[in-house]
């Protein structure tokens, strides 16, 4: 008899309850995995299944890897013939086995996302859509959202894919797009999970076969699901119901990319005779960090409802630290992990959380300030992130008109018709002159009869001169001494990548939104440390800061609160939690589930801890370059008094710390408020954000203009007020630009 000692009541009930639909609630830290493992071994050792009759799906190939390994070290059993995988993998498996029902070969091609993206623009450029216009994200995320939702070509619509089909554009594409991908012979990702429904649906004879081979159905993280996954759950536990759920609907943080939250709060619509199984006890954090977030999570109302206990200590109370501004906040933490580390404890065991990846720039500064070794968890340090390091190309082609290698980067970002043919023509075409790349724009830009046999086309050419005008604008500003965020501003808005981006709606966009923002909040932070600051003197400063890093093994763990799920470390800081940032302006706009699912996330940072939680967040912190005073965050509030201490923390105050002591969230506004009235901290900040009122545009359309570099023209369109006008100007040479007024050489004439 298989020995179930070393499993808890509540674990051991939902290992015996074989047979039947069985959901099992598994809170944060309640031995889910072990559980789970437990439950498959049992089934194999003492109900005599054989492993092949056993399906158990996850979300990830670590967590099967590690399930499959856990099986291996505790069972007997040959765990080879078990189909322990993941959703995707498992639908291409069966599409392979299966592909000439819906009129695929056994070798058709599983198209990636980059692979997607080109085959959207490919249908853009065919319509005639400039891809500033529609971006391919947008487009690809529009498909995804369907397929996400289980459709696929001769499903009848739900009324919430008759909402995606009212924007009959995109529609029409998502149709040429299945029909292209047809044609290839290929499947995409979410193609995969809706080929097997389509499949299921249209050869009953086919999903009997497999209802019958998989007698036993587990599924992990099952609040993770998409619509369509559930379906594919329904579909195939549908014959013997033997279909055993395991997951946490106070964990459930992934809408953006399609989970649906009701998967798991209607399960037992779908299967009414469901057994529900609670595990509660938490064996991972301390008495008082599960207690403040257990009442941080009771507010949420889309839940089942779990009371998290745990035998382990007291342990400390939450802190939070209420710093001046985001500089601050940095230096603390910075500080603090010296502290830990100065003690004794391992870099390994300290993770630092942020809502968004931009939030990651000061951390990372000021890790590299303490000489502590750090990594980027589930992504990319922010100077690596592509659109940061775009831009920072750009800057670095300003200040060395040499560096070929930055121009090659940016010389067809972003899309300015510069392929590869056309960029190996200029490469050749310099080495042949002895210049450099950026000199040969120069002398094309100036005189671009001299270099017909290149044959550029008249595209090219105009990317050319664009890009070359831009780069001595700014090189004009900076000998000037212009400030180098003013020079990274024009650059972003005139060299089209910002126009590029803000056109991309899908998440990925904002995010890269946000890295730019902060790229510019870096800027700003630099000009108020460095007396004569210029884009020289910021690239050699982030340069040599990124060079000294540590490659140790024992390091810092940096990643956004997604990335921390299913994560622990003893010491947790979570950093930025103030209204607008988290929850997120988006959230609080979109209104009460979207204000839930922050509650959620919120909850999953809390209980990634295990010894001590600190909580920080700013009173004011640079967004864009501007300080923003957003206030502490709502869910500072939802955490009772009792189990949290409150502290304020000031780089360079004379001030007493003890007499900034705040108790509670509830008095911050008012001593806030007595603080700003005599604070230089607030005065110049506040100064620095105002923007005059302009009632009318400085450029009317008509308007006879000159240019500094392109001479005379006449402003064919304005749009925007103040420091936010554009105007469109057409010049005598019959080149048509658009500029924003506070960056360019314009003189009215």
């Amino acid at each position: 008899m298989m020995n179930l000692d070393f499993l808890n009541e509540s674990q051991r009930q939902a290992v015996l309850l074989t047979d039947g639909p069985v959901m099992i609630l598994a809170g944060a830290g309640s031995g889910k995995t072990r559980t789970l493992v437990a439950r498959i071994q049992y089934l194999l050792e003492e109900k005599r299944v054989g492993p092949y009759q056993i399906l158990a799906l996850t979300f990830s190939n670590k967590a099967a890897r590690e399930m499959r390994e856990r099986l291996a070290a505790n069972t007997q059993i040959n765990v080879g013939a078990l189909n322990i995988t993941t959703f995707h993998a498992f639908s291409a498996k069966l599409l392979r086995m299966e592909a000439t029902y819906l009129g695929l070969s056994k070798n058709f091609t599983i198209y990636d996302d980059g692979e997607s993206q080109s085959i959207i623009k490919a249908l853009l450029n065919k319509r005639g859509i400039n891809l500033k216009e529609l971006s391919p994200y947008t487009v690809a995320a529009f498909i995804d959202g369907l397929k996400n939702l289980g459709y696929y070509l001769g499903l009848p619509r739900s009324p919430e894919v008759e909402k995606f089909a009212e924007d009959k554009r995109l529609f029409d594409i998502f149709l040429e797009y299945e029909a292209e991908l047809h044609r290839s012979n290929a499947v995409d990702f979410g193609g995969l999970i809706t080929g097997v429904l389509n499949l299921f649906r249209s050869y009953p004879e086919v999903l009997v076969k497999y209802q019958q081979k998989f007698r036993y159905l587990l599924v992990d993280e099952y609040q993770d699901t998409n619509r369509a996954q559930f379906e594919l759950i329904h579909m195939l536990g549908g014959g013997h119901r033997n279909v055993c759920v395991v997951g946490d609907e106070d964990q459930s943080i992934y809408s953006w990319r399609g989970a649906d939250i009701r998967n798991i709060l209607d399960y037992e619509t779908f299967f009414p005779e469901a057994k529900l199984i609670k595990l509660e006890q938490n064996y991972r954090s301390s008495k008082k960090i599960i207690e403040a977030a257990s009442e941080v999570i009771a507010r949420n109302v889309a839940r089942k409802g779990k009371q998290m206990w745990t035998d382990n200590d007291d342990g400390d109370e939450v802190r939070i630290m209420e710093c001046r501004d985001d500089k601050a906040e940095a230096e603390f933490i910075g500080q603090e992990i010296r502290r830990l580390f100065s003690s004794g404890v391992s870099l390994k065991d300290i993770a630092v959380f942020y809502r968004n990846n931009a939030h990651s720039r000061t951390i990372e500064d000021a890790l590299r300030k303490e000489k502590f070794p750090y990594r980027v968890v589930a992504g990319i340090k922010f100077y690596d992130r592509k659109e940061v390091k775009d831009m920072i190309s750009y800057m670095r082609v300003v200040v060395n008109k040499k560096d070929s290698l930055a121009l090659t980067r940016i010389i067809n970002t972003p899309a300015r018709g510069v392929g590869a043919t056309s960029l190996r023509k200029l490469e050749d075409e310099a080495v042949r002159l002895g210049l450099s790349l950026f000199e040969l724009l120069e002398k094309i830009a100036d005189a671009p009869a001299e270099f017909r046999h290149l044959s550029l086309s008249g595209k090219v050419s105009s990317a050319v001169n664009q890009l070359v005008h831009l780069t001595q604008e700014v090189q004009v500003l900076e000998a000037k001494g212009q400030s180098p965020s003013f020079s990274y501003e024009k650059l972003l808005n005139e060299s089209g990548y910002l126009e590029v981006l803000r056109a991309d709606k899908s998440y990925e966009g904002a995010a890269r939104l946000e890295n730019l923002e902060e790229l510019m909040s870096a800027l700003k932070q630099f000009e108020d440390s460095e007396p004569e600051a210029n884009l020289t003197k910021f690239l050699e400063a982030i340069t040599l800061d990124s060079s000294s890093e540590d490659a140790s093994g024992d390091q810092v763990s940096l990643m956004t609160v997604h990335g921390s799920k299913g994560l622990e470390y003893p010491y947790v800081f979570l950093i930025g939690v103030e209204e607008n940032i988290f929850p997120s302006y988006k959230s609080l706009e979109i209104g009460p589930t979207a204000l839930e699912e922050e509650r959620r996330l919120f909850y999953v940072a809390m209980t990634r801890a295990m010894k001590q939680l600190t909580i920080t967040f700013a009173q004011g912190r640079l967004l864009w370059g501007s300080l923003k005073f957003n206030g502490p965050s709502q869910f500072l509030h939802e955490i009772p008094e009792k189990y949290y201490r409150w502290d304020f923390y000031q780089t360079g105050s004379k001030r007493d710390p003890s007499q900034m002591y705040a108790r509670t969230y509830d008095d911050f506004d008012q001593r806030v408020s007595a603080e700003a009235e005599d604070s230089v901290f607030y005065r110049e900040k506040v100064f620095h954000t105002k923007r005059p009122t302009v009632t009318a545009a400085n450029y009317v359309s008509g308007s006879k203009i000159s240019h500094a570099l392109y001479g005379e023209g006449t402003v064919l369109d304005s749009e925007g007020l103040g420091q936010d006008e554009k105007v469109t100007i057409l010049f005598r040479d019959g080149i048509k630009k658009k500029f924003m007024v506070k960056f360019a050489p314009l003189q009215k004439l």
